[in-house]
């Protein structure tokens, strides 16, 4: 049964990727110490209902395993990382990252974050190419939830 406090651990979660995502569209631009997105994104409007815990292990995560989660992407995508779209790229590394370091998250939950996020801040049709792109993902790496 869903609680009030399930509830709020999940928006809490929603809010910790939308951030994440951002951070990271915002560190592909200027790259620098995944410590520094922490402290950027501290004050941001949103922090207070976000997990704080989970923001900075997407950005840890991410930060610190970009060059594999790249070569990871690139058997599910059709393109090389350097052409995707950035915010297209951003969710696909937080999504890929959580995907495979947190099995505890439902890989439907992981897709559907993944494709409102594009949604809301990606091209028209981006969230269709993310969706298919982690839907691939998730065959490999969710194996037993597919």
């Amino acid at each position: 049964m869903d609680t009030p406090l399930d509830r709020r651990a999940t928006n809490a979660r929603s809010v910790a990727r939308r951030l994440a995502v951002q951070a990271i569209y915002r560190w592909q631009l200027n790259e620098g110490p995944w410590q520094d997105l922490l402290l950027e994104f501290a004050d941001a409007e949103d922090m207070p209902k976000a997990d704080f815990e989970y923001f900075r292990e997407l950005i840890q995560g991410v930060c610190g395993s970009r060059p594999q989660l790249d070569i990871d992407l690139a058997q599910w995508t059709d393109r090389p990382a350097a052409q995707l779209d950035p915010v297209e790229h951003a969710v696909l590394l937080v999504s890929v990252f959580e995907l495979g370091a947190r099995p505890d998250v439902p890989f439907r939950v992981v897709l559907n974050e993944a494709v409102n996020l594009t949604r809301r801040f990606g091209a028209t049709d981006g969230h269709k190419y993310v969706n298919a792109v982690l839907d691939r993902a998730a065959r490999i790496l969710r194996t037993h939830e597919h």
